[in-house]
């Protein structure tokens, strides 16, 4: 099964030829990403109208590139998926407008992707992952804790009440004029810090469910900062290196009692699945390793590069929903919106309908 892949929801523009076996990982036949960084960087983070139209530009280049490389043409694709959300509506609307041009003159089906389930599946296209598996989601705008039962079937045990993970990253890198993406220069600038100098809290520690609170951490650093000001160039490191360690910390302590909910609601996991952006912060990825020992499983991070958002992944997705005879209509609408709790797996009726209704037995939207 071969599939192509499009993905606009935020500031890349991707698109990917993924090939299905019958089991086991996936084959990458192409995996085109656009960056739009340096459209962005000056404002220190993504701008809606900005995104949306350096997609227009662009997308059409970058289908053509990934089918090429794959040796493809749109009639010899078995399907077409596209990110139909959630993202930045704009964004998400060019490319799901695209796959539905190209599944409607090809005559293929088309398949709208949850942005997130992508993710949640990416384990699956890199290692061959079998159900059920713990993931830890951490991105610029999500940061959840997921029992992934299956294709469609997933269990939200945490999230943050308030910012991202790497919505902390980024903000705090904005804080002392670190360029922008956030994220790595964060981590950079923490490698000759010294992670012990300030106090900073680790908020939720000790919480019984595996929810995060980022809001109080991000203003602590900022208290200090103004605190100690003028920093010096030490002072940013060292305040990055304690942030980042608290970020650990919490993600430790957080990550610990989502397992805890998972083992209990359905035994040992196969696998502690990270992915999105903030996987990887290295000083993030050999916590996840120490947490995977600790309870005898297989931490699973893709490659950087299907870590942060690309056709890749959005293609596996669409290729693991239509094997299991899902598909979706010309009149799918792009979402903003798009909870993983409203994401269905296959109708026990054979029925391909809307994915709207949660799933019985799952908690609130993810």
């Amino acid at each position: 099964m071969v599939v192509l892949g499009i993905e606009t929801t935020c500031d890349e523009t991707a698109a990917a030829v993924v090939e299905r076996p019958e089991s086991g990982p996936g084959r990458i036949l192409s995996n085109v990403v656009l960056s739009q960084i340096k459209e962005h960087a000056a404002f220190g983070g993504v701008v809606p109208e900005i995104a949306a139209r350096a997609h227009v530009e662009a997308l059409d280049l970058i289908i053509a590139q990934a089918m090429a490389a794959a040796g493809q043409i749109p009639e010899t694709l078995d399907g077409v998926a596209a990110a139909a959300g959630p993202g930045l509506i704009g964004g998400v609307i060019v490319g799901l407008t695209t796959a539905k041009a190209i599944a409607l003159v090809a005559e293929r089906p088309l398949i709208a992707v949850n942005h997130l389930e992508a993710h949640a599946l990416t384990a699956r296209l890199t290692n061959g992952t079998p159900f059920p598996y713990c993931l830890f989601l951490a991105s610029g705008g999500h940061t959840q804790v997921v029992a992934v039962r299956g294709v469609g079937e997933y269990e939200r045990l945490g999230t943050t009440v308030d910012d991202a993970i790497g919505e902390a990253f980024d903000k705090t890198a904005k804080l002392f004029g670190l360029p922008y993406p956030g994220g790595p220069q964060v981590e950079k600038e923490a490698l000759s810090g010294n992670p012990a100098r300030f106090a900073l809290p680790r908020p939720m520690l000790g919480k019984l469910n595996a929810d995060f609170s980022l809001s109080g951490l991000k203003t602590a650093v900022r208290i200090e900062a103004e605190r100690i000001a003028p920093v010096s160039e030490q002072d940013v490191r060292d305040l990055c290196a304690s942030f980042q360690q608290a970020i650990v910390d919490v993600i430790t302590d957080r990550l610990r009692c989502g397992l805890k909910m998972f083992n209990a609601r359905l035994g040992a996991p196969t696998a502690l699945v990270a992915a999105g952006g903030v996987a990887a912060n290295e000083a993030i990825r050999k916590a996840l390793s120490r947490i995977a020992a600790e309870i005898g499983t297989t931490l699973v991070v893709p490659p950087a590069e299907l870590c942060t958002d690309n056709g890749a992944m959005i293609a596996w997705a669409g290729a693991e929903r239509l094997a299991l005879g899902l598909r979706d209509t010309l009149d799918t609408a792009p979402r903003a919106r798009w909870p993983l709790a409203e994401v269905r797996g296959p109708d026990p009726f054979g029925v391909s309908a809307a994915r709207t209704a949660p799933l019985p037995g799952t908690t609130a939207p993810a």
